[in-house]
């Protein structure tokens, strides 16, 4: 299965990754036919990319464990109508969701409850990332991403900091899975220097080849200009 790909980074990394995680056959295939290396490549540099086909996937910051997009075509839905019904067939479907999260991640709890003064709101999901040691929540969105869903997000992120977290531990971060979002809402709702707060797209079936492959192609054409 590996000498069938073309691409040698794509190859390494898959060869690195198979070794680290114990993947099965089945699950190899998966994560190739996802493209897993392409995403994860998506928003590195040259000399990262490079570095992700030398030594797989690193886990040393948030920027490094957050994909974009995520690819959930294993929950077996054409359409979603509700953040409900994504939430139940996530948890239907946890291992698998786990996996395409990546390396790390636990599974804590779902519509935590949290109360301030007399509201009261619920995560979606809570996880947490062993390496980082960090509780991760993850809030649901099936329509356009807006500033109110990247705030409230951000509202949690500050509560499990300020009375959850404890010593030792480093800072929550906050994924919003989104259907539809844009760039410029994300840019100008959340601080410059934001290292905790994260918008990803969410797909329900698996990505086109050749537009990730061509939209990393750009990227690393553009850091070769650069240079």
């Amino acid at each position: 299965m590996l000498l069938r790909l073309k691409e040698d980074l794509a190859r390494s990394f898959y060869l690195l990754e198979t070794e680290k995680e114990g993947w099965s056959v089945r699950e190899l295939d998966r994560q190739i036919n996802s493209l897993l290396f392409e995403r994860v490549a998506l928003h590195k540099n040259k000399e990262e990319v490079l570095e992700l086909a030398e030594k797989g996937q690193q886990a040393r910051n948030a920027q490094e464990v957050v994909k974009d997009p995520y690819v959930f075509e294993f929950l077996g839905l054409e359409q979603i109508d509700s953040e409900t019904e994504l939430e139940e067939k996530i948890i239907t479907h946890l291992k698998r969701f786990l996996l395409e999260m990546g390396k790390g991640f636990m599974f804590v709890s779902r519509q935590q409850k949290i109360t301030i003064e007399d509201e009261h709101f619920y995560t979606d999901l809570v996880l947490y990332h062993r390496q980082l040691r960090c509780f991760v929540i993850i809030e649901l969105k099936i329509g356009k991403l807006t500033h109110q869903d990247l705030g409230q997000l951000q509202m949690y992120v500050h509560y499990y900091d300020r009375t959850v977290r404890q010593l030792g531990e480093n800072p929550t971060i906050g994924i919003l899975l989104c259907a539809d979002k844009k760039e410029a809402i994300v840019k100008y709702t959340l601080p410059e220097d934001n290292k905790q707060i994260f918008a990803s797209q969410y797909r329900l079936y698996l990505p086109d080849k050749k537009e990730l492959a061509g939209r990393l192609k750009k990227i690393l054409q553009k850091e070769e200009k650069k240079q």
